[in-house]
Formats: C-alpha cells, structure tokens, sequence
C-alpha cells in the first residue's frame, strides 16, 4: 500500500495497481479501497489505478477534530501526488470529496461523479431529511457497540436498501472492513446533511464530467445529479439500467463498461 500525508498531516494510504493514464477511486460512506473489487482487473487493464482508504479506515490515519473539507483536501492530496494528468472517480459521499476536490486541483484530467447525496433546497426526501433522528439511531447502536446495526440502520431504513440486496451486500468480503469503519458512518451523515452545493465555486471547472445514475435509484439521487448538471452543463449523464447505488456490486461489467467509454 501507498501513502501521502495530507494538508493536516494525516497519513492517507491507497492501493495502487494495473498500467496506463492514473485513475483515483474514492469510496463511499462506510467503504474502503477494497469496495471496488469488482471492477478493478476491468480498470487495471486500462489504467493505473489508485484506490485510496478515506481517512479513518483502512490504510490511512485519523485526526481529530472531522471536518468534511479535509476530505476534500484528502482526495486532492492523493491527485497531485501523482503529478500527471490524473482521471479521477467518486462513489456517493466520494462523489462529493471528488467534485470538491476538483476545484482544488490543476492536474485533474477528467471526472465521474456516481450518485453524490447531496441535500437539495426544497426536497422533501434524501440527505437532510429527518436529520437529528437519523443520526441519533446511528449513535445509539454506535454507543451500545453494535457495528452491524449502524450498518443495518444506514442501508436499509435511510437509503431503501432491497433486502435481498442488502443481504447479498452483506455476504460481500468488503462487509468486514464496513464493519470496522462503522464509527465513521454518523459523522460522514452529518456531513452530508450539513453540506451545500455552491454552484457559484465551479463556473472555472472546465474539465469533461459523467454523472451516472442508478435507472432504480431512488429520485433524490437524480435531483442532485440534475443540480449538478445546471451547473456544469458540458457534463455527460449516463443512467445503469435496473441498477441503484451500488452497480459496481450488482452490475460490475455495466459499471465498468459506463466508465471506461466515458474515459476512453
């Protein structure tokens, strides 16, 4: 595993492999690098892939106290260590870290954007939405050391996880690792409800973007992707048929396949 430190000196590892153009991958909430296993032999043959750990998990560090916008510094940290042009990919709350990691950047060559959760004005469903009785549900089960239900809370009853989706995602070698990242979960939520998209800070971002939608998502997710749009609107959409959050999971070839034609 590779490591950087970022701006906070916080140590930030990231797995590296395959040839080719760079390419960051940046996980979602309770993720780590080992999410995209699905699709990496797919991308490695592409690219040289840097599949990093978020701070708090996995191979990299932790330092208090948490604010979202050392993500951003994070995802950005690991891009300009590369040097060269570098393609770069955010999964939900990645998807946030990578957009505003972007603006952050002057080697970003391209961007992919899948279902960032990002709160938008007016919605009566999705990220800020019953947000003091969310997070307490999540702090409850943390408080009493019940890992697996913070998960069980956050992908079933908040995100309308199918049960037999949930069950197959539990099956998954990555649920381990979930499992140990779970004290991460209530704070990167509260993050998500906290945030707002400043249209306004992206009008100098002038680099091609895909915004990939689940075709079964839940709508939230394409109020975001539409906010997002009016405000790059040279950004190309792309919708994975049957699919919801996780297509790197359910659909790895579609997922892949989506990527890699927007990149080549």
């Amino acid at each position: 595993m590779g490591q950087l430190t970022s701006a906070d000196g916080t140590r930030i590892g990231y797995e590296q492999g395959g040839s080719g153009p760079p390419l960051v991958l940046v996980h979602g909430t309770s993720a780590g690098a080992g999410r995209w296993a699905k699709v990496l032999p797919q991308l490695q043959s592409r690219f040289t892939v840097y599949a990093m750990d978020r701070r708090g998990r996995g191979g990299s560090g932790d330092t208090p106290p948490y604010a979202m916008e050392r993500e951003f510094e994070d995802v950005a940290a690991v891009v300009e260590s590369i040097g060269a042009p570098v393609d770069l990919l955010g999964h939900s709350f990645g998807a946030i870290c990578s957009i505003e990691a972007a603006r952050r950047v002057r080697n970003l060559r391209r961007l992919v954007l899948y279902e960032p959760p990002m709160p938008v004005p007016g919605a009566t469903s999705g990220p800020g939405v019953r947000a003091s009785e969310d997070l307490q549900r999540l702090q409850d089960r943390l408080d009493a050391s019940d890992r697996e239900g913070v998960l069980e809370i956050f992908f079933r009853d908040m995100n309308g996880m199918p049960e037999a989706q949930f069950e197959a995602f539990r099956q998954l070698p990555e649920w381990r690792s979930r499992v140990a990242a779970a004290h991460t979960l209530p704070r990167e939520v509260g993050a998500v409800q906290a945030y707002r998209f400043d249209a306004s800070a992206f009008t100098a971002l002038q680099v091609p973007v895909l915004l990939m939608l689940g075709g079964e998502s839940p709508p939230y997710f394409g109020s975001a992707i539409d906010m997002i749009a009016r405000a790059l609107p040279q950004a190309q959409r792309v919708t994975l048929a049957g699919q919801r959050h996780v297509a790197m999971d359910t659909a790895p070839a579609l997922f892949a396949d989506s990527v890699l034609s927007f990149l080549s």
